[in-house]
């Protein structure tokens, strides 16, 4: 019987798998596609708690939590793996192209401090000395100095290959299901047959809330976000902080390529690069770097983000013995996967759920029943 079979291997997933399998823990690893894709794989790498418009202090408070983990994170994972992920703490440039935004930014930039980051104020030529491919007529920036990015695709190998060294089993199978009594889960079921299981783990990403054969009362109420981007070939070294211009980024890579993201629309299953979404990515990428116009667009991709109601993942145990949710990430996922591999392990391996009380699956039910009381009265 494996310990713990965990649906998804996406980053929260491998994260998980890798540290319930450093504790010394069998783990198999179950997903319908190849592990380390999806959403994993489509994101921009991003790790910027303090610019990022959370919902709430509890999911700052983990955000920052797993920041703080990252370095030592990416470097037991290179000394395992061999796989540098790229981990840069260049800033982030919030950049006003006019007068009237620079005063917006003054104005976020004291919710950035905060919470918790080192902005400082940069008028236009100390933005153009840093990140000279701008707009020649911007006004200014707002930098947050202690935000940084990793290489999610390479994050993945890393954890991957992790996994392996460390025995974790995968398996590929669009067909799962949960099996269970009453009481707890017995397993999962595939077109290979049934595995056992002590723990079942839904990190599924966007597909959590699909997991068939789960009780209604311990289903997550995690929906689909399709998020669409493109990349951009660049001279090496030729941007080195993470541009953010309202809803839209850019995030150059140490190979030369500059992401551009991304479109945030709410069209369920839709994992489709249109030509709206590159239009709108493109305008926004010109608006900011209009140098950037006679460079070519050699990567598009979409993917599917794990939303949540309230804007904060599910995580841990749910209304049925066995089965613990880690889902709903969102925008979050690659920030949070060393927290949330970690708080996990706790609570499988020692039963521990501290900090996890925000996060509970639970409170989606809590939450229903309350919105229909209210109604009610």
């Amino acid at each position: 019987m494996a310990e713990v079979v965990v649906v998804g291997a996406g980053l929260i997933g491998l994260g998980i798998a890798f540290e319930l399998a450093e504790r010394g823990v069998e783990v198999t690893v179950l997903d319908r596609d190849e592990p380390a894709r999806a959403a994993s794989w489509a994101g921009a790498g991003m790790l910027a708690p303090f610019s990022e418009e959370l919902p709430d202090d509890a999911m700052l408070t983990l955000c920052r939590r797993s920041l703080a983990m990252f370095p030592a994170y990416v470097d037991a994972l290179r000394e395992r793996s061999g796989v540098d992920v790229r981990f840069r703490r260049d800033g982030t440039l919030h950049v006003a192209l006019d007068d009237a935004r620079l005063a917006e930014l003054a104005v976020d930039a004291e919710t950035y401090r905060r919470n918790g980051g080192e902005v400082a104020m940069l008028g236009r030529d100390d933005v153009l000395a840093r990140e000279p491919l701008l707009a020649r007529n911007l006004s200014g920036a707002a930098f947050v100095a202690n935000e940084a990015q990793v290489d999610n695709r390479r994050l993945g190998r890393a954890l991957l290959a992790s996994c392996a060294e460390r025995g974790v089993r995968f398996e590929r199978d669009a067909d799962v299901a949960l099996e269970c009594d009453a009481r707890r889960v017995r397993g999962l079921r595939t077109r290979h047959g049934f595995t056992p299981a002590r723990t079942v783990v839904n990190a599924a990403g966007a597909w959590a809330g699909e997991l068939a054969g789960v009780p209604p009362e311990a289903r997550v109420p995690v929906r689909p976000v399709a998020g669409e981007m493109l990349a951009i070939a660049l001279p090496r070294n030729a941007m080195r902080a993470l541009v953010w211009l309202g809803h839209r980024y850019l995030v150059p890579r140490d190979d030369g390529r500059l992401l551009v993201g991304a479109t945030v629309d709410e069209r369920g299953f839709d994992a489709r690069v249109t030509a709206a979404g590159l239009h709108d990515l493109l305008d926004a990428a010109l608006a900011v770097a209009p140098a950037l116009a006679g460079f070519a667009v050699v990567e598009t991709w979409a993917g599917l983000r794990p939303g949540s109601p309230d804007g904060r993942p599910f995580l841990g145990t749910t209304a049925l013995e066995g089965y613990v949710a880690a889902a709903g990430h969102f925008r979050n996922g690659i920030l949070l996967t060393p927290i949330t591999a970690r708080l996990i392990a706790d609570l499988i391996v020692d039963g521990r759920s501290d900090g996890l009380a925000p996060f509970a699956p639970g409170r989606a039910a809590a939450g229903a029943l309350a919105a229909a009381t209210n109604h009610v009265a």
